[in-house]
């Protein structure tokens, strides 16, 4: 393909937390030096109870075992776009896939969703496998989100997103800053399984609760709070930093609940500092988290600021069309600033172009 001013793009994520798929077809047109984009439409597909399963068991999985899975997605993720997008012209899909392992400290991160699976099944041309270049330049991986927080969402002083994990992304001296910054649905669905809910409906259970101080003290004390940045999560972390302190505590589920949520709003709130005139655009699932919300307001002086659904539910996909648009057209689509990588990078696996 040539470059050109307009493109209609799929963008497809998955996420830690495993609410399914979500897929995004987004219009892109250059005005100016500047991207501007509008959703045409915007779908989430659950996971059959099987795939949840195994996606969520395959950090224990062997070579050969992760292999198939990565197979098995990429037909689930090509024929569910072929599904979504009907009739629609589409140029390409830009595709995050599953997050398997992320050790970026040992040279190492994973997301399976097989594109030449995807390309095959949809027949279209596919960019994934977006990690993996920042990574061997020495960088996290991750956040990738950011170049677009910067390019597509410029009004905010900060962009907070409430997925499995916890991340924001903000200038400082003219520079992209961003990172995980602690674990977030991934800790709080699994204490609403043990209730048999798939998660707190606007955090009524962490509501009813009571912060422990103890538990709290000893949350706020886990090593990677006070690192510095760059850094990110995976979910290794959480299982063996934060899972332990909470399962071994014998408090109510509620309590446990509530504490956990207030630990969340602290750790988020120290990241957003300014006032009033600051905003913060909160995005993710967890913006549904009212509770959670209630105490982050507590926790900061900048301007919470929730959008409309679509952009809450569909913000990363959306992004990762974007970073597949950059990667298209060989633009950096990663930011030293924000990995720690050795330089800015265009990163990403291109099939059938």
């Amino acid at each position: 393909m040539v470059s050109q001013m307009h493109y209609k793009i799929v963008g497809v994520m998955s996420g830690t937390s495993l609410d399914g798929l979500d897929l995004v077809l987004v219009d892109f047109q250059k005005r100016g030096h500047k991207w501007e984009f509008s959703v045409n439409k915007a779908e989430t597909v659950a996971y059959s109870e099987n795939l949840a399963q195994n996606l969520k068991s395959a950090v224990d999985f062997s070579q050969s075992q992760i292999q198939a899975l990565d197979i098995t997605l990429g037909q689930f993720i090509g024929t569910t776009i072929k599904a979504f997008i009907g009739n629609s012209q589409v140029d390409f899909i830009a595709s995050h896939g599953h997050t398997i392992f992320h050790q970026p400290e040992n040279g190492y991160t994973l997301q399976i969703g097989n594109g030449e699976k995807i390309s095959g099944l949809s027949a279209l041309p596919v960019i994934n496998n977006f990690r993996a270049k920042d990574v061997s330049l020495g960088g996290q991986g991750a956040p990738l989100v950011p170049i677009g927080d910067r390019d597509l969402f410029s009004d905010y002083s900060y962009c907070l997103n409430l997925g499995g994990i916890a991340n924001v992304s903000f200038e400082r001296d003219k520079t992209r800053v961003a990172f995980d910054i602690c674990p977030f649905n991934m800790g709080l669905n699994e204490l609403a399984n043990q209730r048999g809910l798939a998660y707190d409906n606007n955090g009524v259970m962490a509501s009813q609760g009571t912060v422990d101080h103890q538990l709290l003290e000893a949350l706020s004390k886990i090593p990677y709070l006070s690192s510095a940045a760059p850094k990110s999560l995976g979910l290794e972390d959480y299982q063996k930093y934060w899972q332990p302190l909470i399962t071994s505590s014998t408090l109510s589920l509620e309590d446990k609940m509530s504490t956990f949520s207030e630990h969340l709003a602290i750790e988020v709130g120290k990241q957003l500092t300014g006032t009033k005139e600051d905003k913060t655009l909160v995005t993710g699932g967890g913006t549904y988290h009212d509770y959670f919300i209630s105490r982050l307001k507590l926790h900061t002086d900048t301007t919470i600021d929730i959008p409309d659904r679509q952009i809450i539910e569909f913000k990363e996909a959306l992004i990762f069309a974007y970073l597949g648009l950059l990667r298209h057209l060989g633009e950096p689509n990663c930011l030293s600033s924000v990995t720690g990588a050795s330089e800015d990078n265009s990163g990403g696996d291109l099939y059938n172009f």
